[in-house]
């Protein structure tokens, strides 16, 4: 089975990518609505052991918590210990079932891929990309968004130059939706028929380190 890493900076046109690949009867995981499920079940208490004061009704309140984080980031760090394993499992639970159900190609949608390390574990990478004016123009017509949160999320985030430079595919997102969903095509028809390692690699990191744990 091979594994295809979708990522790309804010406004970039992830979403309507992996609509696009969903399309064309290839399963998607999202890392982001898995945060956001995290944040209803799982992650609750473990945030608000970490950060008092972030949640309330059973969910983590995300505005709170970003006001608990933000500029911080040994904070930010804290965050990302208790939640990055959280996705990864879900990841990992993601890709088992879809080989089991014989699946050619998956997709696991990550907006911080490169950033988090999480290119190790997929065998091909797509960058959605589009110019910083277009980025800007979107990203800014967003509900409750002004510059100074859209430059503190970039500022996390690795410059879209060096995404682009580490992709194996570039999908210019700048014009007509058409355009790039042909491109996408093109890309998976490309792709059909390759066999990935990644996920056979990742299953035996993984028992390598439960064997670590189990002897030490």
């Amino acid at each position: 089975m091979l594994i295809i890493g979708l990522t790309g900076s804010i406004g970039m046109g992830k979403s309507t990518a992996a609509k696009r690949l969903a399309q064309l009867g290839l399963r998607v995981f999202d890392a982001d609505a898995e945060v956001h499920a995290l944040y209803r079940g799982e992650a609750v208490a473990l945030i608000e052991a970490a950060f008092p004061g972030t949640s309330a009704n059973g969910a983590v309140d995300r505005t709170k918590l970003a006001e608990a984080v933000v500029g911080d980031k040994a904070a930010i760090g804290r965050l990302e210990a208790i939640v990055h394993p959280l996705v990864r499992a879900a990841e990992r639970a993601f890709l088992i079932a879809e080989q089991k159900r014989g699946a050619e190609i998956c997709v696991l949608e990550i907006p911080l891929l490169f950033e988090t390390g999480a290119d190790a574990r997929v065998d091909v990478t797509i960058v959605v990309s589009a110019p910083a004016s277009v980025q800007r123009e979107r990203v800014l017509q967003r509900s409750g968004m002004s510059e100074e949160k859209l430059a503190r999320l970039l500022a996390n985030q690795l410059p879209d130059a060096e995404k682009r430079a580490r992709a194996d595919f570039v999908v210019d997102t700048s014009g007509p939706v058409e355009d790039s969903g042909a491109e996408i095509d093109r890309i998976v028809e490309s792709l059909r028929g390759r066999q990935g390692s990644a996920l056979a690699r990742w299953l035996r990191e993984d028992d390598n380190t439960d064997q670590d744990a189990e002897t030490s």
